[in-house]
């Protein structure tokens, strides 16, 4: 019996060699309160068939997570260009035949739909991340432009379905990899410059200077200026966001017992707007306890990065991680009106499977850092 167990133990550690016990414990920690608060947001109605739709997209996330922890680094380096070149493939696709409600942003594959711009939050920091491995750091000008259009072709990509938030997500994937590359702080006060720039427009300017944009997006330019100009059309997703927030108060109303959510005056309460309702449901504390450990794993993230031993996984890590912490900063600024509604979930307790699995893939590439070191210097 004592061999059996020892052999059973054997294979246990084995199959879980390439996890980060820290990094998953908290991840489970959110899934479940994800769990939680979908449940309450759908109502008995709707909420056991929500949470059984994406309990099975978390099974299928950590499936991904698992066995991309048992893949060596040098292999996922190996694998970077053609996994790039694969996920812009999809890209295209969507610009011919996808479908979507402001644009085209999903596939529709029979068997569920495909959002192609989540592949990028993985394809694109690894390209990013292989082709800087192969420079000499910190990037000089030559690295800086081809690391930039690497960025940009997803990014154009993208920005053509239109998705101005999502795109500018993944662009800062990549981007934060050529941070952590040493990117000269010359570079980073111009993107400084032009950050503020741009929120001064979105602030000041006349909304005809936004001609480019979508009539959809200019009237979340117009709400995100002032909410009460259309209080029961585009302002009322952010008002009574702000309402549910508000009202949760400390320790909140408990489990269920949210009344914006319940009567349906958060518009999107199981999706984009979720956070909304952990807000009045579990108050601040509840608030406190998700971002404690959202906070937790973009600094385990960071961690790992710093005790890796090549260029391509210090970057690959650093990055991921640090884009995580942005997802979370967007949707928690949108739901309390201190950004733009960009449709942005938040990562493990909004409704979706493609972000769901895709986010959880991408930590399994950080588990990989932490599992598979190789040694310093090798190419």
């Amino acid at each position: 019996m004592k061999d059996f167990l020892r052999w059973l133990a054997d294979m246990v550690g084995r199959a879980t060699r390439g996890l980060d016990w820290p990094l998953l414990l908290a991840l489970a920690a959110l899934m479940g309160i994800g769990l939680a608060v979908l449940y309450s947001a759908g109502g008995a109605r709707s909420g056991p068939a929500l949470i059984k739709a994406q309990g099975a997209r978390f099974a299928i996330g950590l499936a991904a997570m698992w066995a991309l922890s048992r893949v060596s680094v040098i292999q996922l380096r190996t694998w970077s260009p053609p996994v790039y070149v694969l996920s812009l493939l999809p890209l295209v696709a969507v610009l011919l035949v996808g479908t979507g409600k402001h644009g085209r942003h999903w596939l529709d594959l029979g068997v569920f739909y495909l959002q192609p711009s989540e592949l990028l939050k993985i394809s694109l920091p690894m390209m990013v991340a292989w082709y800087l491995h192969q420079r000499p750091l910190p990037p000089r000008i030559g690295t800086v432009l081809v690391s930039a259009v690497l960025i940009a072709i997803p990014t154009a990509l993208i920005l053509r379905q239109p998705d101005f938030g999502t795109a500018m997500l993944i662009a800062a994937s990549g981007v934060f990899a050529l941070l952590l590359a040493g990117l000269s702080w010359w570079w980073v006060g111009v993107a400084g410059v032009a950050g503020v720039t741009g929120l001064a427009l979105a602030l000041k300017a006349p909304i005809e200077w936004f001609g480019m944009l979508s009539g959809y997006q200019q009237n979340r330019i117009l709400t995100f200026r002032d909410p009460q100009h259309d209080p029961l059309g585009a302002g009322w997703n952010i008002i009574q966001s702000k309402i549910a927030i508000g009202s949760g108060g400390l320790t909140g109303k408990g489990w269920g017992e949210g009344s914006q959510a319940h009567l349906d005056f958060i518009p999107e309460q199981t999706t984009d707007f979720i956070f909304a309702v952990l807000g009045e449901e579990f108050g601040w504390v509840g608030v406190g306890t998700v971002l404690a450990l959202y906070l937790f794993v973009v600094g385990r993230c960071l961690w790992i990065a710093m005790q890796a031993r090549d260029t391509y996984s210090r970057l690959l890590a650093g990055s991921l991680g640090l884009a995580f912490f942005v997802y979370v900063l967007v949707n928690g600024s949108m739901v309390s009106g201190l950004l733009p509604v960009v449709g942005i979930p938040m990562p493990l307790l909004s409704y979706g499977g493609t972000s769901a699995v895709s986010l959880l893939a991408g930590l399994g590439l950080v588990m990989a850092v932490r599992a598979h070191r190789p040694v310093h210097g090798f190419r």
